[in-house]
């Protein structure tokens, strides 16, 4: 057996001492994702991790806690320590908890501090390429021959791409079969096996598998053609007004977190981002625009989003899965 000697003691104190900002920060970050793995948001938390545990000197991982919406995960961080250790990663939903969830554990005003807008991708309908949809037209078509025979999956009650498509069902007067999955992933899968007619996705994790060649998009809701799909008329320019969305990635930290702490969030998720083989993947691969903000502009474009999507859910009594 090895017995410490007193040079090694006084050296591992040494080593402790020289290092405060990893002992401070403790073993390491957790980025929680309030969604199940395998949809976008899960997708942009993995792809930025290498790059912020370099850049911040600890190991950063992602923990994934789903359901209700994504509102189980983001209460996890919200009554987290505001010390730098636990951080948010969440998307679009995000905005319509308060108006989703009457009894919501926490306020997301109140309990979170925003951190940066990272950027957003439209939201499009995709289908098996053996589905009868080329347009969105065809869709709605479908549905009054058909009331409740038409069915498209969303990553929940809710959601934008859920709320999108009520809006699009009260504009045309149509019933079409909701079902709602934990996440994109989910989603993405029972499309690809044909279980559910269509999906209503960010591009972002619809595009891997249009490039694969077994899901086919046939409606872009963004408020420009996206450039992969710059043949494909925006729902606008089919003649459905009213019905623009996006998807949206944001980074939330507990209340109280230190801002010298966010402010070093901040500027190493944008460094991370701004990595060329990163920014390629999320410009190309993820279909995102990417913003990288400040915290103050996601603040802001968070409570036009609460403002916009809250009332549709109110209107229509939705309520979480």
């Amino acid at each position: 057996m090895i017995r410490p000697t007193r040079r090694l003691v006084l050296g591992a104190a040494a080593a402790v001492l020289a290092a405060p900002a990893v002992r401070a920060q403790g073993s390491a970050i957790r980025i929680v994702v309030p969604f199940a793995p395998g949809g976008s948001t899960d997708a942009v938390a993995r792809l930025v991790t290498p790059g912020l545990t370099q850049r911040l000197g600890v190991p950063v991982v992602v923990e994934n806690r789903g359901g209700a919406a994504g509102s189980i995960g983001t209460d996890v961080v919200a009554k987290a320590r505001p010390d730098g250790q636990t951080w948010l990663l969440t998307f679009d939903s995000h905005a319509t908890l308060a108006a989703l969830i009457p009894q919501l554990p926490f306020n997301p005003d109140r309990d979170l501090d925003p951190v940066m807008l990272i950027g957003g991708a439209p939201y499009v309908l995709a289908s098996k390429p053996d589905k009868p949809f080329r347009n969105i037209q065809d869709v709605v078509d479908r549905a009054k021959a058909q009331p409740d025979g038409v069915s498209f999956g969303s990553t929940g009650n809710g959601t934008i791409g859920h709320l999108t498509m009520v809006l699009l069902q009260g504009k045309t007067n149509t019933r079409l079969t909701h079902l709602p999955y934990r996440s994109g992933g989910l989603a993405v899968n029972d499309t690809v096996a044909g279980h559910v007619d269509m999906m209503i996705g960010s591009a972002a994790v619809v595009n891997p598998h249009v490039q694969g060649g077994t899901l086919r998009t046939f409606a872009q809701f963004g408020p420009e053609r996206l450039a992969g799909l710059s043949g494909m008329p925006t729902v606008s320019e089919a003649g459905f007004q009213g019905l623009e969305a996006e998807a949206w990635w944001g980074v939330f930290a507990p209340h109280g977190t230190p801002q010298d702490a966010v402010a070093r969030m901040n500027a190493a998720l944008k460094e991370s981002l701004s990595d060329a083989q990163v920014r390629r993947t999320m410009e190309e691969t993820q279909q995102a625009r990417l913003v990288m903000s400040d915290p103050a502009t996601l603040g802001t474009f968070v409570q036009r989003e609460v403002a916009k999507w809250g009332a549709v859910v109110r209107e229509n009594n939705i309520r979480a899965d």
